[in-house]
This record gives C-alpha cells, sequence and structure tokens, in this order.
C-alpha cells in the first residue's frame, strides 16, 4: 500500500466536500468565530445545509463547535485554515 501525501489527502477532501464548505471556512477566517445564523448569512449558505457542512468540517477537525448559552459557535482550526490554504494554491 502506497501511502498519500497531505496535500493529496486534503484536496481528496476538497474533492468530495459541499462546494458550501469553502465558503463556510472562508467565512471563519475573515470574520472569525460566529454562530450559526451569522455564518450562514455571512457564507452565503442555507441554513439547513449549514447544518450538514458544519458537521462534515467538525469530523474532519477542519472546524470546531462550541456552545455560549443556546448558541452554537463556530470557529475554523488550525488544521482548518491549513485545509484552505493548501486547496486554494491547489486550484
Amino acid at each position: 500500500m502506497t501511502g498519500i501525501s497531505l496535500v493529496e489527502y486534503f484536496q481528496k477532501v476538497s474533492e468530495r466536500l459541499p462546494s458550501e464548505a469553502e465558503r463556510v471556512l472562508i467565512a471563519l477566517m475573515e470574520q472569525g468565530s460566529m454562530n450559526k445564523e451569522e455564518l450562514s448569512l455571512t457564507a452565503k449558505v442555507k441554513r439547513a445545509v449549514l447544518d450538514h457542512v458544519v458537521m462534515q468540517l467538525y469530523a474532519l477537525g477542519l472546524v470546531d463547535v462550541s456552545t455560549e448559552g443556546k448558541s452554537k459557535i463556530c470557529s475554523v482550526t488550525k488544521l482548518g485554515g491549513d485545509f484552505l490554504t493548501l486547496i486554494k494554491k491547489a486550484s
């Protein structure tokens, strides 16, 4: 079995993620942490789709989700920032 590089892995991941995922990561990188309502508006992603995208990004370790009161606060992780940088260079 041959191994793949992290860059190749990230490229494969980006191919499997919905197109909205990049917009979510960009919004979090540019604007910082925000609740899902703000993120939906900033990233221009429908709220129902956003929940699905955020859970995929969370499972990959690209986004962190914390609870503040009744709100879920989303923030990009260092790995998420690196992922965004690499996929932008690759495209």
